[in-house]
């Protein structure tokens, strides 16, 4: 049996090409220098950065894995999917991404519209301008006005004009969790349940849920994360091998954007072994070969 014991992974982390605040070759440098031995980029509905990070991960003998967060909705509730091993040269996959994207920048352009009416001197452009190759969010409108000194800190921004309900908040169009576990398919990927527990489902509701998911082609549900407590951790991989449902693992790293939470351990509390890893590319190599059957 193979010794995975010394290698620590991060399967959950975002750069600039969404909503994290290092780029992708910086996050690089951050995940040689933390001591992981493989890192996954999920950026929000962008794949942009994977071609960025690969050359930079390969010199520094790290091991990246491509991925992606689809945010979607079911019931009200907003669900988030990974995807890892997703091909960002597939075409049709690229091809719904841009509508994502698409649909953020006609969103982006509402709560311009908004924030305008309240007197800031905002635009697409400028946001663009200011952070190129990125899917831009609301990260960056609060980084935006705080750095142009329209509004003292981004906790503000939220809870005064961007936070869900607030007066220049517009919401998303979302595909289900069904459609993005597809979409992932799509693209050549393995579906994990992101953070379950961030549902705040009880526990027959959550099962009754990943059962549905896992019926329509989910792989395995993100147990190991920096939000939980040690008791929905437990609850995570008990979920997980009663549905036969692999486990990842990942930190939910955003650099600036979330402080608190460190690339690698969260806030202290994680550690991710590289079992998990293992287990997954053995998955994802047997189903590329056709040899599994299993979703």
């Amino acid at each position: 049996m193979t010794d995975y014991s010394h290698k620590i992974i991060d399967l959950h982390t975002h750069s600039t090409c969404s909503d994290g605040t290092l780029t992708p070759e910086e996050l690089m440098f951050h995940a040689k220098e933390t001591g992981l031995s493989a890192i996954a980029l999920t950026d929000h509905d962008s794949i942009s950065g994977i071609g960025q990070a690969r050359p930079l991960a390969r010199s520094l003998g790290l091991e990246l894995v491509p991925g992606i967060e689809l945010s979607t909705n079911y019931e009200d509730q907003e669900v988030h999917i990974l995807g890892y091993y997703v091909d960002e040269t597939n075409q049709k996959f690229l091809e719904k991404l841009k509508e994502f994207i698409d649909g953020r920048d006609k969103r982006n352009l509402k709560m311009i519209q908004l924030l305008q009416e309240e007197g800031f001197q905002i635009s697409l452009k400028a946001l663009y301008e200011e952070y190129p190759n990125s899917v831009i969010t609301r990260a960056h409108f609060a980084r935006y006005l705080v750095e142009h000194g329209f509004v003292k800190d981004r906790k503000t921004v939220f809870s005064k004009y961007l936070g869900d309900g607030c007066r220049c908040y517009v919401p998303r169009e979302k595909i289900t969790p069904f459609e993005a576990i597809k979409l992932i398919q799509m693209g050549g990927g393995l579906a994990f349940f992101a953070h379950p527990v961030l549902c705040h489902m009880n526990h027959e509701r959550l099962r009754a849920f990943t059962r549905q998911l896992k019926d329509a082609g989910l792989t395995g549900l993100e147990a190991v994360y920096s939000m939980n407590t040690p008791g929905d951790e437990k609850n995570m991989l008990k979920l997980a091998l009663e549905l036969d449902l692999l486990i990842s693992g990942g930190s939910d790293f955003h650099g600036g954007n979330k402080p608190h939470i460190h690339l690698g351990t969260g806030k202290g509390n994680l550690t991710i072994p590289y079992g998990i890893l293992a287990q997954i590319k053995s998955h994802y190599s047997a189903v590329s070969s056709g040899t599994k059957t299993r979703s």
